[in-house]
């Protein structure tokens, strides 16, 4: 909005000439995005608790959790609030890829809401059946994956890590390649979320890395100087996910050990759907699964516990997903959150080494 209403004047007054860069909007919109979190948190904290709006704990989880019942929950709606504005003022809102951005964030983040509210009127830790939610999932995904298609300029091509001269082009194909993408992200985050700070600390290391892949691929010279694929207009991706990053660190501020607050289903989808979708539009999607390393181990120790016990009537793992694991095997909390985190920066910097490794 911002954009759209100043950098035309900078014929007139100069210094709103700064709009035209992508850096410079992207700055400012993460500060945006973190003070409208940081401001606006406590007085939702404190609404939350007035209506007793609070998280009911699995009973079949950690010992340790069963104290964390009624802590405020919904949080994610902020992140999401926060983001839309901050991109709304600092992005270019002509660019078609910053609105499949968000109606990918909304769409995710309305099905969490609803599965939030089931979870809170049922006052149960369970919400949406599984597979209900993932055919809503699909539904948002399919639509992402159908605009895209259709868009004109948008390849279905795929780029693979490693491979400067390996781009397949998938063709109708890439519609379900693309919700797989995309659905998968976002159940991949909603799994990982379940220990204070764990999964948005991960959801800022994420968003960071594709920061600088959607900065790369939406200029022309420095595409072409890492032989990556040039999207033209991905480049206002950097604006949104600076705003991601500005959220994020704002819900960190009251999320971390011990949470004063916790961002629910409405938070989680709706940050892997976005990230999933910024993945696709960037042309590094393949390359999510690298960059996110520990959301992908996460949601696999789950498919693995649940085929193993299936088929064999045995467990892997104490319990899944994987931070409960090591939360059983004796580890403190925080020592799960910062490890886990540190492992997630180690990816986050392979997969950015992968730029120059093709």
């Amino acid at each position: 909005m911002l954009y759209l209403l100043l950098y035309p004047l900078h014929e007139y007054i100069s210094v709103l000439n700064v709009f035209r860069y992508i850096t410079f909007r992207t700055i400012y919109a993460t500060v945006t995005a973190l003070i409208l979190t940081l401001v606006l948190m406590p007085p939702l904290i404190r609404t939350l608790r007035q209506r007793r709006i609070g998280q009911h704990v699995r009973d079949d989880g950690p010992a340790t959790h069963l104290k964390k019942t009624g802590t405020p929950t919904g949080g994610g709606l902020l992140i999401l609030f926060s983001v839309v504005v901050a991109t709304g003022l600092w992005a270019d809102l002509t660019n078609q890829y910053v609105w499949v951005v968000l109606f990918s964030m909304v769409g995710m983040g309305a099905i969490g809401f609803l599965d939030d509210w089931k979870k809170l009127s049922g006052k149960s830790s369970r919400g949406l059946q599984a597979r209900e939610k993932f055919i809503l999932q699909l539904v948002v995904a399919a639509g992402v994956a159908v605009y895209l298609y259709f868009l004109p300029g948008h390849t279905t091509n795929v780029t693979i890590p490693f491979f400067k001269r390996v781009v397949p082009d998938l063709g109708i194909w890439y519609i379900p390649f693309v919700m797989l993408v995309i659905t998968g992200a976002s159940n991949a985050v909603n799994l990982t979320d379940g220990l204070d700070g764990l999964a948005i600390g991960l959801v800022l290391i994420v968003a960071i890395a594709y920061l600088l892949f959607a900065y790369s691929t939406g200029h022309a010279g420095i595409a072409q100087y890492l032989k990556i694929t040039f999207v033209s207009g991905a480049g206002e991706l950097t604006v949104f996910c600076g705003a991601l990053v500005g959220a994020g660190m704002g819900f960190l501020w009251y999320n971390t050990h011990p949470a004063e607050i916790f961002m629910g289903d409405v938070g989680s989808l709706a940050l892997g759907g976005s990230l999933g979708t910024v993945a696709v539009i960037t042309k590094h999607e393949v390359l999510l699964a690298i960059v996110g390393g520990v959301f992908v181990l996460e949601a696999l120790s789950v498919i693995m516990q649940v085929g193993s016990f299936k088929l064999r009537r045995k467990r892997i793992f104490r319990m899944a997903p994987l931070h409960h694991h090591f939360e059983l095997a004796g580890w403190a909390e925080p020592k799960v959150i910062v490890r886990f985190w540190i492992i997630g920066s180690v990816f986050a910097l392979l997969a950015l080494s992968t730029l120059k490794l093709r």
